[in-house]
């Protein structure tokens, strides 16, 4: 994909040498979004939402394929390698069983919190006397559980960062996998257990990748629904204490916050591919993984700042671009990678605060892109 720049006046700030870079948004195309409703309709017994919707996806291992010894001082090499992804994928296991237990957890005491919530709505609703008793100690009890959930959301983080580890540790055996087939004397067989090691290494890091980025989803929602429903508490007490129902607190009517950002019916879906229209655009952020650990979020938070603050309700389309390649296994490499590269992308996106449905996803293929880039356009 050839990336040109169709303004006189298009200027490119590099922000991090070989890394990451803006353009001005007097490069952006001028897009109107769906106008904004003055409707101030809101239900008078509504004083907390729905609870959003955890992740559904399931992150199994997908295993390791067993291989003979060939006796070889690579095949040596595969045998420890191979035994090197198992702990892997029996780390993702453990991750993959406490996060389906802390969504259970987090479901569950969500479902108390608002049946509490609408018990005390309903009292209100037929008329009760100011600073009842009953309604004051069922409000505390509802505060307990939204204390619970936070606590979820606390254990929701603890995970991401033990997963971020694991996931340092799968870069690492992808690249030892690699160096694996440099080595001299080697026999056929040990080559061909070392393609299915690095494909399925390579499937277990993508696995890794899609848990932080739908953990970053959760955290994310949850942490907004429970600063909600913190504001709906407090107004809550003082329909309490005076004995008369309120509406939402001001702050909780924008409940798009905790909208549901991805479609359960298939959470993860793989990126699109990439639209013809691409080629003819500037991105806002080129961020070029030219060398492992690229320091690019600062970079990419300024500039979707920036956009933001001109564009309040611009969409972003994070694709990632992969080099041709030499040959089609270094093109399947390439494509796996560039996969890898916008998924970390939109977590860091997501984990700066921009909701899942302003974000998009996409691939494609580019002579010029080398290692591979990440491309972030405004729509």
């Amino acid at each position: 994909m050839a990336l040109k720049t169709t303004h006189a006046v298009a200027l490119c700030a590099v922000l991090l040498a070989g890394g990451c870079s803006f353009a001005e948004d007097t490069l952006f195309p001028s897009l109107s979004f769906g106008g904004s409703s003055n409707s101030n309709t809101t239900d008078a017994g509504a004083a907390s939402f729905s609870p959003p919707a955890v992740g559904v996806s399931n992150f199994d291992p997908p295993g390791v394929t067993a291989g003979a010894n060939t006796g070889t001082y690579v095949g040596q090499k595969v045998i420890s390698l191979r035994n090197d992804l198992q702990q892997l994928q029996f780390q993702l296991g453990q991750h993959n069983q406490a996060l389906q237990g802390i969504r259970g957890e987090t479901v569950q005491d969500s479902q108390r919190y608002h049946g509490t919530v609408a018990a005390i709505n309903a009292r209100l609703q037929v008329g009760t006397t100011p600073g009842n008793p009953i309604l004051t100690q069922q409000w505390n009890g509802a505060q307990g559980e939204l204390d619970r959930i936070n606590e979820d959301v606390l254990k929701m983080t603890r995970l991401s960062n033990e997963v971020t580890a694991t996931s340092a540790l799968s870069g690492y055996l992808v690249e030892s996998v690699r160096a694996a087939r440099q080595l001299s004397g080697a026999v056929d067989e040990d080559h061909r257990q070392l393609r299915i090691l690095e494909d399925e290494t390579n499937r277990t890091v993508v696995l890794i990748d899609r848990l932080l980025t739908e953990l970053a989803i959760d955290v994310n929602r949850q942490q907004a629904y429970v600063s909600t429903e913190r504001q709906n508490l407090n107004t809550l007490a003082l329909a309490i204490k005076n004995g008369q129902l309120y509406g939402a607190s001001f702050n909780a009517r924008t409940n798009a916050a905790y909208a549901p950002a991805y479609d359960t019916a298939a959470p993860m879906a793989a990126p699109r591919a990439a639209v013809s229209s691409v080629s003819a655009e500037t991105p806002l952020v080129t961020i070029r993984f030219d060398r492992p650990n690229v320091n690019y979020e600062s970079a990419l938070y300024t500039a979707v700042k920036g956009a933001m603050d001109r564009r309040p309700g611009a969409v972003f389309e994070v694709v990632g671009v992969a080099g041709t390649g030499n040959s089609p296994g270094a093109q399947a490499l390439g494509s796996s990678a560039a996969i890898r590269n916008s998924e970390n992308v939109v977590r860091s996106l997501i984990t700066m605060g921009l909701p899942q449905s302003r974000i998009r996803q996409s691939q494609t293929t580019s002579a010029s892109a080398g290692n591979g880039e990440v491309l972030v356009f405004v729509r």
